[in-house]
């Protein structure tokens, strides 16, 4: 029996319909693992904005100014306190935007309270230019809050050397620019709590977003099993449309169809059986026998005897 073709057992009844429970079937399981990937970025979301909103805390109690910036400190709310640095080691940042305006951003030092307790680089806002009257450095002690930002990657070192304008963000340039240990961090102002606020000020430049903080990651390994099910349930219908079409190599007999009959008569059948089998008996049971020769013994005949035999004639 030659091997059917692939298409046209496709569309026979039993497997185009199994072929339209089986697309069925991985639909659901792929809408399936697209929901438990949003339940993911959903819990992801969330929990981003949680660190984002959570209440201020105070700058060293997150790491202290001989550690590196841990990942779970960027984007928190922190409240600091201290005496604004020199004016000389106040810096800009280039290429900042301002809704559609390019401009700068302004960051000053602030000595933080205590002995020995080092500094903290302040991005106190945006101005348009160098030349921005908002740019005049502050004086005297302050409290403010704002958010924790790291440095940027690119490196600015060959721009510190030539002035105190520098392309990027980078703590490991600033910190051959100052005589004092500063944070392995910044700090995005979004308000001053107490001390004097300077006027004209810089444009309050918005808090960083915190880094995505991935909650929920077994949600992505479920939506993950879900799409291998739907494609095994696809792979699977198609193993089983192969099988199919390829001939059967021992097909059982049909059982609808009836044996030829023997024309040879019953009768004819049974005698023949009986003395085809009574032949081989005999011929079984038929030993040859040997002849043994039989001895004669010769008789004498007496006188008497023939005596007897005259007189009865007579």
């Amino acid at each position: 029996m030659p091997e059917q073709s692939f298409w046209r057992t496709v569309f026979t009844p039993r497997w185009f319909g199994l072929l339209l429970l089986a697309l069925t079937l991985a639909a659901v399981m792929s809408v399936m693992g697209v929901w438990q990937l949003q339940v993911y970025q959903s819990k992801t979301a969330a929990a981003t904005a949680k660190r984002a909103e959570g209440a201020p805390v105070a700058l060293h109690s997150l790491f202290s100014i001989d550690e590196g910036l841990p990942s779970k400190a960027v984007g928190r709310r922190v409240t600091i306190s201290g005496t604004w640095g020199p004016a000389a080691d106040q810096l800009f940042i280039t290429d900042r935007r301002n809704g559609d305006r390019d401009g700068l951003w302004v960051v000053t030092p602030l000595m933080l309270d205590g002995t020995d307790s080092g500094a903290v680089m302040v991005v106190r806002g945006w101005v348009a230019s160098t030349s921005d009257p908002a740019v005049i450095a502050p004086a005297g002690p302050v409290s403010l809050s704002g958010a924790v930002a790291a440095s940027e990657a690119q490196d600015a070192s060959g721009d510190a050397a030539k002035s105190r304008v520098l392309p990027s963000l980078r703590i490991p340039t600033i910190v051959h620019m100052v005589d004092y240990r500063i944070y392995d961090a910044f700090v995005v102002q979004t308000s001053i709590d107490s001390g004097t606020t300077p006027q004209p000020a810089p444009a309050v430049v918005p808090p960083p977003a915190p880094p995505t903080d991935h909650a929920g990651l077994r949600n992505v390994a479920y939506a993950f099993q879900w799409w291998i099910f739907a494609a095994f349930t696809l792979w699977m219908w198609t193993r089983m449309v192969q099988d199919a079409r390829r001939p059967d190599p021992n097909p059982e007999p049909d059982p609808d169809q009836s044996p030829t009959p023997d024309p040879t008569p019953p009768s004819e059948q049974t005698n023949t059986g009986t003395g085809t089998t009574a032949a081989r008996a005999t011929r079984t049971e038929t030993a040859p026998t040997e002849t043994t020769p039989t001895e004669t013994t010769p008789t004498e005949t007496t006188p008497t005897e023939t005596t007897s035999a005259g007189t009865s004639g007579a």
